[in-house]
C-alpha cells in the first residue's frame, strides 16, 4: 500500500503541471477560452485525413475549419479506407507526438515553427474560405512569430497545451460525432456506407483505440 502511495505521489510531483493544465482544459470546456484549441483539434483531424490522402496516392483538392468546430478534406484518388479512418486517430497520434517532443526533447522552439508552417503551406495550397484562411494563416503566423522570437519555455508550454487538448477532444468528439448521434454523416457513417458495419461499430472501436493510446501516453 505504501508503495503505491508513493508511486501516485511521485508521479504528481513529476506531472504537476500536465494535471493542472489537463482540469484546465476541463473547466474551461464550455468556454471561448478553449474554442480556438478546438478549432485547432480539428485541424490536427482534417490534417490527418489530407495526409492519409497524400500518402495512399490520392490528391487533396480543398481543405477547410469552421467556427462550429467542424471541417472538411475533399480529396482525389487515395485509399478510401485508410482517410476515412485517419481523422480521430491521426490527430490524436499528432497530438501525442506535439506532448511527446514537448516533455522528451529540447526541440520545441522547431517544433512550434514547424506547426506553424504547416498551417500556412496548407492555407496557400487548400484553402480558400474566409474562416479558415483568417484561423490557419493567422496560427500559423503566430505560431512562427512566438517560435522565432520568444523563449523555449513558453514554446514548450504552448506544444504540451495543444498536444493535451487534441487528445482530451478526440475521445469526446468520437463519442458525440459516432454514438450519441449516429446518424449524423460522420468518417464512422461514410465507412459503415462504404465498407460494413454500422456507424457506432466503428466508432465504438475508435473509442476504445483512443482510450487505449491516452492511456499508454
Amino acid at each position: 500500500m505504501r508503495q503505491h502511495l508513493t508511486s501516485a505521489a511521485n508521479l504528481i510531483k513529476g506531472h504537476w503541471q500536465l494535471i493542472v493544465m489537463v482540469a484546465l482544459v476541463f473547466v474551461f470546456w464550455n468556454s471561448p477560452v478553449v474554442l480556438p484549441l478546438k478549432i485547432l483539434t480539428v485541424f490536427l483531424h482534417e490534417l490527418s485525413h489530407a495526409l492519409a490522402v497524400v500518402l495512399t496516392g490520392g490528391s487533396v483538392e480543398s481543405f477547410s475549419v469552421s467556427p462550429q468546430q467542424g471541417g472538411l478534406v475533399i480529396g482525389r484518388g487515395g485509399n478510401r479506407f485508410i482517410s476515412l479512418s485517419a481523422g480521430y486517430l491521426g490527430s490524436l497520434l499528432l497530438g501525442m507526438g506535439l506532448l511527446a517532443i514537448a516533455l522528451r526533447t529540447n526541440t520545441d522552439r522547431v517544433a512550434l515553427g514547424l506547426f506553424g508552417g504547416v498551417m500556412l503551406v496548407v492555407t496557400m495550397l487548400y484553402i480558400r474560405d474566409p474562416f479558415a484562411i483568417v484561423f490557419c494563416a493567422g496560427s500559423g503566423a503566430v505560431m512562427l512569430a512566438i517560435a522565432w522570437y520568444l523563449s523555449r519555455n513558453l514554446c514548450d508550454q504552448i506544444l504540451r497545451v495543444i498536444g493535451l487538448t487534441s487528445m482530451i477532444y478526440v475521445p469526446f468528439d468520437i463519442f458525440d460525432d459516432t454514438i450519441r448521434r449516429s446518424g449524423l454523416r460522420s468518417d464512422a457513417y461514410m465507412l459503415a456506407e462504404e465498407f460494413g458495419g454500422t456507424t457506432m461499430l466503428w466508432g465504438g472501436l475508435w473509442l476504445v483505440l483512443s482510450i487505449v493510446m491516452i492511456f499508454s501516453a
